[in-house]
């Protein structure tokens, strides 16, 4: 017969994980913030009507399309690209230091 013995090692993965989730759930916020910031503010409109719904961020005006587009010297890249420019940085900070 044979002895077999084991040993409880620590799960170190776990809270890992979760400092990754936790860090990740908080991306959207950021994104958001960006996204609003670097939307072009002239009479504060476009700003105002933007907002965070779920994980989706909403350009509730009829102008979103042209100013996303660079159609305004204030945000020549739109707001898109600088916000998706963030999430990719953000993500691979957060994956790095994990």
């Amino acid at each position: 017969m044979a002895n077999i013995k084991f040993r409880l090692v620590s799960n170190t993965i776990t809270p890992s994980l979760q400092r990754i989730q936790k860090q990740l759930n908080n991306v959207p916020r950021e994104a958001y913030e960006v996204f609003k910031a670097a939307t072009p503010a002239l009479s504060g409109n476009a700003r105002k009507r933007t907002r965070l719904q779920g994980n989706k961020i909403v350009a509730d005006y009829p102008y979103a399309t042209e100013l996303d587009a660079g159609e305004s010297n204030k945000a020549p890249e739109g707001m898109s690209k600088p916000t998706t420019d963030y999430i990719t940085q953000r993500i691979n900070n957060i994956m790095r230091k994990n």
